[in-house]
């Protein structure tokens, strides 16, 4: 039996919008779906007994039971292992990996068992698999606890990965998550985990593969995704005030699959394309969407596409982030160059 749905399954208590830190907006969506469907599991490091290490998981096992949410061993492998183990007997399991950088044991099992599996059976096995991961930089963390893994992920065929930037995307974007019958990677911005949004859980969100314009702007096209999305609105709001810069910023929200007509739309209208991420510049993110905005859209722009990112290094020491990690004038300063572009 395979777990495999048309929409995200409706809560059995949608209740009302409301204010939400993106923690409560992610908790909210968990306990909607779990109250929804019993197959849903969620399992890691900490997650039950601690409500996990920044408390996304608040209350879920005291709610169901230590059957449907429990701590794990700290062997990112194993619960990799066992979350594939019970996709293939028709359970939906929701695996957390404590943080970013403790992906990296289990990359073995799901790149080359939980992106494949669906494939190596010739389509008779799908594995609803949605590993939940807290990522990114920017809360001052000590190594390993604040890495960059999207590019992984998106270079695997197989795999699904979002990245949420607001609360109300977290909500529907997991809730959509969940309901894929294919392996999603979702990665949480740990340093927006306590930004504010309003979270409707009666209207669905855009789904999985769908972009969206979090600004409109016709001077030139920022694109950017989860944790700097923010970073990009705040350029935008010190371009237009100090500058008379009208900058449209696109929220990528999807890395696969990647809604470029949006990005590409928005592109022809500005003629004129910046890319922001934190990872580090070579073979990032950036770099796919440089290419290919130049492939497909050579005529139509009016300057080389730009990125704004982190540096080729390791993610360095906290009291060095803030430095390293490409922030408003790093971005204004390509925004700059691409329009002084002849």
């Amino acid at each position: 039996m395979t777990a495999t749905f048309a929409r995200p399954p409706a809560a059995e208590n949608p209740g009302v919008a409301a204010e939400l830190t993106m923690v409560a907006a992610i908790n909210r969506a968990l306990r909607d779906v779990m109250a929804a469907d019993d197959r849903v599991l969620v399992f890691g490091e900490d997650v039950a007994a601690l409500g996990g290490v920044f408390r996304v998981t608040d209350g879920l096992a005291e709610t169901f039971g230590p059957s449907r949410c429990f701590d794990t061993p700290l062997a990112e492998s194993a619960i990799i292992g066992i979350a594939i183990g019970m996709a293939i007997r028709g359970l939906v399991p929701v695996p957390e990996l404590q943080f970013d950088g403790f992906s990296y044991p289990a990359f073995d099992q799901i790149v080359s068992h939980l992106a494949k599996y669906r494939m190596r059976t010739r389509g008779d096995i799908e594995l609803a698999v949605t590993i939940r991961i807290p990522s990114f930089g920017g809360i001052g963390a000590v190594e390993h606890h604040s890495e960059s893994t999207e590019t992984y992920w998106a270079h695997t065929a197989g795999l699904k990965v979002v990245v949420p930037a607001t609360p109300s995307d977290a909500y529907w974007l997991l809730r959509h998550a969940i309901a894929s019958p294919d392996p999603v990677i979702f990665l949480e911005p740990k340093r927006r985990y306590w930004s504010r949004g309003l979270v409707d859980p009666t209207t669905p969100g855009p789904p999985i593969g769908r972009a969206v314009i979090a600004r409109p702007g016709d001077d030139a096209t920022v694109i950017s995704y989860g944790p700097l999305v923010g970073t990009a609105l705040a350029a935008a709001e010190l371009a237009a005030a100090e500058h008379d810069w009208s900058l449209e910023v696109v929220d990528l929200r999807s890395l696969n699959p990647l809604d470029f007509d949006t990005v590409a739309d928005s592109v022809r209208r500005t003629g004129r394309a910046v890319v922001l991420h934190e990872g580090p510049r070579t073979l990032g993110f950036g770099a796919e969407l440089a290419a290919r905005l130049s492939e497909e859209l050579f005529y139509d722009l009016e300057a080389p596409v730009l990125r704004a990112t982190g540096f080729d290094t390791p993610y360095p020491p906290a009291r060095l982030e803030t430095s390293w990690l490409p922030g408003v004038d790093r971005l204004l300063d390509c925004v700059e160059r691409t329009l002084e572009a002849p």
